[in-house]
């Protein structure tokens, strides 16, 4: 008899990814209170950058990035800078739990950006995927978005706003990588596009940077982001997608709002309603249809 074959240890790492990117969304409300919401970006992506940018010259990548910065610079700009300065800005005022279940949009305006801009149009449950996807966004914020200041002062309909053009963005960063930057390995746009977010961000971060210096908390919380959200986090990713392709790895994000409201519920004490739970699930199914993951399964 053959003896039994170990199992496959993507299922650990694919648990701990959405663990890890679950946590980033309580680091960022933590560096976002005494930071601001674009130097929480900022210090982000420049301690990714230091942490990153060492494997990728060990690696021997350094000549790739060198050839390709330009475009690889452009895609922090959309991919890190943007969303980063979106998410910290929303999650001053909403609560994680709603913030990461808008994240997971993430997938249906990327199918949304393949469709009109490289024209790779939707067919049968993919279109129903993307209405139902955008009936679940519609429902959610009709109940949590109000540009009426609430009785501590905050319209909460900017931070959704926020949280979607977030997403958008990584839709269109999703389709320009596609288009301009197909087959260039994983570790040179990820070190690259968090060294052009850095650039990016480093004037508005140093004229913004908070008159009072940060408490501890608040700099281990980015120190958090940056490291493990965000480096440690893309080298799981890229082995997930190495190990069960791109299109399982991206399953992962319908995970992460679970554990986004588990450290929200525990740490904050935030509150998590019926209403956002069946919004979360209407928009997840969604986006499970609209990129064709349904279909995984055999």
């Amino acid at each position: 008899m053959n003896s039994p074959q170990p199992q496959k240890p993507w299922l650990t790492e694919f648990v701990l990814l959405a663990a890890i990117w679950g946590s980033s969304f309580l680091f960022m409300r933590l560096g976002a209170v005494e930071f601001g919401a674009l130097p929480t970006a900022g210090v982000r992506v420049a301690i990714a950058s230091l942490f990153l940018l060492p494997l990728l010259l060990w690696r021997g990548l350094g000549p790739q990035l060198a050839r390709h910065w330009r475009k690889v610079f452009f895609i922090g700009l959309l991919n890190s800078a943007v969303p980063f300065a979106c998410f910290s800005f929303a999650l001053l005022s909403i609560s994680t739990g709603l913030s990461a279940i808008l994240n997971a949009t993430a997938p249906l305006f990327g199918a949304l950006v393949a469709w009109v801009w490289l024209k790779d149009r939707p067919h049968g449950l993919r279109i129903l995927g993307l209405v139902i996807g955008f009936v679940g966004v519609a429902l959610l914020a009709w109940d949590k978005a109000s540009f009426k200041p609430n009785a501590s002062g905050v319209a909460t309909g900017w931070a959704v706003l926020a949280c979607l053009l977030a997403c958008l963005c990584y839709g269109i960063s999703a389709s320009y990588t596609k288009r301009h930057l197909n087959g260039l390995p994983a570790l040179v746009t990820a070190t690259g596009s968090q060294l052009g977010a850095t650039l990016g961000l480093a004037l508005p971060t140093l004229w913004l940077w908070p008159q009072r210096m940060p408490g501890t908390t608040a700099w281990l919380a980015l120190l958090a982001v940056g490291v493990l959200c965000t480096g440690v986090a893309y080298i799981l990713f890229f082995r997930l997608i190495e190990n069960v392709g791109p299109a399982r790895s991206l399953t992962v994000t319908f995970v992460v709002p679970v554990f986004a409201m588990l450290y929200g519920a525990i740490f904050l004490n935030e509150a998590v309603s019926l209403w956002m739970l069946s919004c979360g699930v209407i928009i997840v199914c969604g986006t499970a249809l609209s990129a064709n993951l349904l279909k995984l399964r055999r």
